[in-house]
């Protein structure tokens, strides 16, 4: 049996994995609130239980941040998490940390045509570099270097790039952003799910878009981006649908960006829990438009595909991926190949 996990700053998502005919089977998966936890190891330890302690071959936990040395410093949470400790601890011989977007990354070659939104055909013969821009949380950015036979995702922290405004409405909004964060601003305070409640706000109070007392009312009670999300897409608010296009466009804008600097022939995806849950806006025009509008090079752009990941569990199938593949390079055993 194969753990997986994709630890967040707020949950932390676990899940076993098998092999069938060399294809992936989730066999079962549970989210965790992290802040009621000590650390990752608690959290594993309830899982296993719970799941009448499998054997475990191999487990990879997708992480935010950069692992060096098998080791990090989680940002949003008191945790140091080590891969040799955790090892130890858990008694699991190969078990690995990787950057949660080398994760999505991975997991990209598991998924299904029906698990795959394509937002631009493009030029779908196309081989070469992809980019995977994946706006949650946070804002993570990766790169899927093409080696001549498979795709190698590696991780980047893009995201906290400098902000480009690129229109009078935003630079209005990065002027606002500045002012609040009292200098620099980067893409993940727009491109993420606090960036999604700092354009509504940055709208309704700056901009003095109504806010009726009945959305007032939701977003206080409610989690403010699902209300946004919610509302924006069934088009009762005009503020929530406005705050949806300008989220849209920045993402579209930065996917674009990705695409360039990696030169990302072979395609854009998008990942994360947003996109799949604004498909109409995205559909709409602004991300695409954002994403195409690159001057000299915007023919590169419209001849680049664009996939949005519907499937909630594909950073789990990555890790999961991943902890095969290493575990049989080391072990020279493939739990995979196996399955065949």
């Amino acid at each position: 049996m194969i753990l997986a996990g994709d630890v967040g700053g707020t949950k932390v998502h676990l899940a076993l994995y098998a092999f069938e005919h060399g294809q992936l089977v989730h066999v079962r998966d549970e989210r965790f609130p992290a802040h009621e936890f000590n650390g990752l190891e608690e959290i594993v330890r309830r899982f296993l239980s719970e799941s009448s302690n499998p054997e475990i071959t191999a487990a990879c936990f997708g992480v935010p941040g950069p692992v060096r040395g098998g080791r990090l410093r989680l940002t949003n949470l008191p945790w140091v998490l080590d891969s040799r400790e955790l090892s130890a601890d858990l008694n699991i011989t190969h078990l690995f940390l990787i950057n949660d977007l080398e994760a999505n990354g991975y997991g990209i070659p598991e998924l299904t045509p029906d698990q795959i939104f394509t937002l631009n055909l493009g030029d779908s013969s196309a081989v070469g570099n992809r980019a995977l821009v994946s706006a949650g949380t946070g804002l993570g950015e990766g790169v899927l270097v093409w080696n001549g036979k498979t795709h190698v995702p590696m991780a980047s922290e893009g995201g906290h790039c400098d902000y480009a405004a690129r229109n009078p409405l935003e630079i209005e909004l990065l002027i606002w952003l500045t002012q609040k964060f009292n200098g620099r601003v980067s893409f993940e305070r727009v491109v993420s799910g606090p960036g999604l409640t700092n354009v509504y706000t940055f709208l309704r109070d700056q901009k003095h878009m109504e806010e009726p007392e009945w959305l007032r009312q939701r977003m206080v009670a409610e989690d403010p981006n699902a209300v946004i999300g919610e509302v924006g897409e069934e088009g009762k608010s005009e503020l929530c649908a406005k705050a949806l296009e300008v989220f849209a466009a920045a993402y579209g804008a930065e996917a674009g960006n990705m695409v360039l600097k990696a030169l990302a022939t072979g395609g854009m995806y998008i990942g994360g829990g947003i996109a799949p849950k604004m498909l109409k806006t995205m559909r709409g025009g602004a991300f695409m438009q954002a994403f195409i509008d690159k001057g000299r090079l915007s023919e590169l752009l419209i001849h680049t595909p664009v996939h949005i990941i519907l499937e909630s569990r594909a950073a789990l199938m990555g890790a999961a991926a991943y902890a095969e593949a290493r575990a049989a390079e080391i072990s020279g055993k493939s739990v995979r190949a196996a399955s065949r």
